[in-house]
């Protein structure tokens, strides 16, 4: 790139007044697009934000190839995923989430005193949502990350560990 080319295209700022309502929503949930190839030229990312009302859920639905990493800036949500939503995870403030390509998967307001805030970014620019209609479980598996670096929430004496890692 040539000096005049890293002036209009090195580096763009979408201001927060300037995101676009335009792009692909799904019931329950509001996005706004910052980063696109449109916008800012962007080739292999899509960013944005999303935010959730109180007490509000969106609908089981999934972004087909695309990968998700959803950060949360405030509020609390809770995931469920898989085939039948059998399976849930919660994250607060700056957590990140990640959903793989094809998972079907429900964003839950898990307080219902404030709005769920979050930034979004996917690996393609394809606005891919696809809303699917699913009878949830009713009892779904709290699913906790478990590893050598990450004890289970409920262990004892922090040193047994239970559960299955999720992912």
């Amino acid at each position: 790139m040539s000096p005049d080319d890293w002036k209009l295209r090195g580096v763009r700022v979408v201001r927060a007044g300037e995101l676009d309502i335009n792009t692909a929503q799904t019931p329950g949930m509001n996005r706004a697009a910052a980063i696109t190839h449109a916008r800012t030229g962007a080739e292999k990312l899509w960013a944005g934000t999303v935010v959730i009302h109180p007490n509000a859920k969106t609908g089981a639905h999934h972004h087909g190839p695309v990968e998700s990493v959803i950060y949360v800036v405030s509020g609390r949500a809770r995931m469920r995923w898989g085939e039948a939503l059998e399976f849930t995870a919660e994250a607060g403030p700056g957590d990140f989430i990640y959903i793989a390509p094809f998972v079907p998967h429900q964003e839950i307001n898990a307080n219902p005193g404030e709005p769920l805030s979050c930034v979004l970014v996917r690996s393609g620019q394809e606005p891919v949502v696809v809303n699917l209609d699913l009878t949830p479980a009713e009892e779904p598996e709290e699913v906790f990350w478990v590893d050598d670096l990450h004890p289970h929430p409920h262990a004892k004496d922090g040193g047994e560990e239970c559960g299955k890692p999720a992912g």
